[in-house]
């Protein structure tokens, strides 16, 4: 059975690879998920990845699933439950960015119709699609997610610097750095041109 290559940064951990293969760099365009991802990229700074994923089902239940209606209306008592909750990352600081970006959250659909809408916006509406020989070679910024960043903060969004914005545009998939190596590099792309 042939093995298949996968971008470098992908580890033998099970989870790392379903996501990798299932999500990474896969086009997202529902508000609930574009606003997980968001609230994941804020929580992963400074820790791993790999760490947020172990701790995603947990997040899910403790932050409802990510609804954004009811996460904007979590208080006082709601935020200590969550920091006694070792399932998620117990930072007061991210804890509160979440309640907060929920709010920023749906202020943009208010305006926008769609988050979606409104985030796609920087790349255009379309998939960036990067040729990238390996993973050591990828951004940790462009001036897409410069952009972004800008607009969010602008827009009262916290935990949303340009290396998170970037990362968030790699894991929903406004940006495709899969390698030119890795399966799931479209072979289709390789004759184009970058």
């Amino acid at each position: 059975m042939k093995i298949k290559t996968r971008c470098g940064w992908c580890t033998s951990d099970l989870l790392y690879i379903d996501y990798h293969d299932k999500e990474w760099g896969r086009p997202v365009h529902d508000d609930r998920l574009l606003f997980e991802f968001l609230i994941l990229e804020g929580a992963q700074a400074g820790l791993s990845w790999l760490t947020v994923l172990k701790k995603r089902e947990n997040y899910r239940k403790a932050f409802d699933h990510f609804d954004a209606a009811k996460i904007a209306r979590f208080d006082g008592k709601k935020v200590k439950q969550l920091l006694n909750n070792e399932g998620i990352i117990r930072n007061r600081l991210k804890i509160a960015s979440a309640i907060s970006n929920a709010k920023a959250f749906l202020a943009v659909r208010e305006e926008f119709g769609t988050f979606d809408k409104y985030i796609w916006q920087f790349v255009d509406g379309k998939q960036q699609k990067n040729h990238f020989p390996h993973y050591k070679k990828l951004p940790a910024k462009t001036a897409q997610s410069d952009a972004m960043s800008q607009d969010l903060k602008k827009r009262g969004f916290n935990f949303v610097g340009s290396t998170i914005c970037y990362a968030f545009m790699q894991a929903v998939g406004m940006v495709n750095d899969h390698t030119t190596d890795c399966f799931c590099f479209p072979k289709k792309w390789q004759n184009s041109s970058k």
